[in-house]
């Protein structure tokens, strides 16, 4: 088969192109699959996914993005229809199709989009809806009146590990600012939890792993300027082989998307699903994670980990993992267990019977 594949995020390197990227390289084993974007960024996007990812695309062509504003409509159209799968991310646009070839991925709620006689039509080219987790289903079948597939993100687990663990608390994210100039990852708040128990844990550190695109490099200083002084690293971009590492490590996760946001009114800043909270739990770091978006779904409140509402339990439930090692060493064995059942070979069975 012929098979396309667009993310308008690509650049970001995020967790939601690790998705799309998985996809294309299992995909591209028996078929033909092309990514559009910008031909000229095909070497930079390769070698991204390679240091970020640990993804050979070498058997992946890119073409030029056929959903750019710039391509005319019916070049479009006429374009899509040489292609029997198009899997496209949607960012809450649908498009036109002449050929029911369409497999629409939702990664997040995109409450902003109105149900429209525009959409429903759009959606006569689409073969099939597939959501990254319960949560994002939760408000894409409402929203499209629709009755979509789960489809987890691919969680690489650690089946060996090289390095003990330390007195570490981890967080992996990409940086982000939203309109208003928030913070979307909730960094800035972790770094002031931190700070206000570290005269408490004194040899604790606290170490942020964050993906940073290049416009985005003057931004990042103002969480360095906020750590300053305390036991925190930053680690800007780093290598598959140093993320793995700082996994093995860590004792602890934390996560904190969508704290202090009205998420009934703008779901889509909790966090979708949470990959890093998984790849975590599988090397055997316990997560102390905010109760929201899809991080239920992975975290069992008080058997593998804590889920949190406030600020107060954010800190108590982070220093009762501390100061109980026999606790820890039980969230440690139960999370690599219950995150197994998303583990990449899954997610590339469950890809192939959907396309093929």
């Amino acid at each position: 088969m012929k098979i396309g594949i667009f993310d308008p995020y690509l650049d970001t390197l995020g967790g939601g192109e690790k998705y799309m990227l998985v996809l294309a390289q299992v995909l591209s084993e028996k078929h033909d699959v092309c990514i559009f974007w910008d031909k000229k960024k095909e070497d930079e996007i390769k070698a991204g996914a390679m240091q970020r990812f640990g993804l050979n695309l070498n058997t992946i062509n890119f073409l030029d993005n056929i959903f750019s504003i710039k391509t005319p409509f019916l070049k479009r159209l006429w374009e899509l229809q040489k292609y029997d799968v198009i899997v496209y991310l949607s960012d809450g646009s649908i498009p036109f199709s002449l050929k029911k070839n369409l497999i629409i991925h939702f990664q997040f709620p995109v409450e902003r989009v109105k149900p429209s006689l525009l959409g429903r039509v759009k959606f006569l080219s689409v073969k099939q809806v597939i959501c990254n987790s319960k949560f994002t289903k939760s408000y894409i079948d409402k929203k499209f009146y629709i009755d979509s597939k789960i489809l987890y993100p691919p969680v690489d687990i650690m089946k060996n590990t090289t390095y003990k663990k330390e007195n570490i608390i981890l967080h992996v994210g990409r940086f982000s600012l939203d309109t208003k100039g928030n913070n979307f990852k909730k960094q800035d708040f972790m770094i002031d939890v931190f700070k206000k128990i570290a005269t408490k844990i004194t040899d604790w550190r606290f170490i942020l792993i964050i993906s940073v695109k290049k416009e985005d490099k003057e931004k990042i200083k103002s969480l360095r300027e906020r750590a300053k002084g305390f036991p925190i690293e930053i680690i800007e971009n780093p290598s598959n082989e140093k993320l793995w590492q700082m996994y093995q490590k860590a004792k602890i996760y934390w996560h904190a998307s969508g704290f202090g946001e009205n998420l009934e009114k703008n779901p889509e800043k909790a966090e979708h699903f949470g990959i890093a909270t998984a790849e975590a739990m599988g090397a055997g770091a316990v997560p102390v994670v905010i109760n929201a978006g899809g991080q239920p779904e992975i975290v069992m409140n008080g058997k593998n980990g804590f889920l949190w509402d406030t600020e107060e339990e954010f800190i108590t439930r982070t220093k009762q993992i501390i100061s109980n090692n026999t606790l820890w060493q039980e969230f440690s064995k139960e999370g690599q267990q219950a995150v197994i059942k998303f583990n990449k070979e899954r997610f590339c069975e469950e890809i192939k019977g959907i396309v093929e």
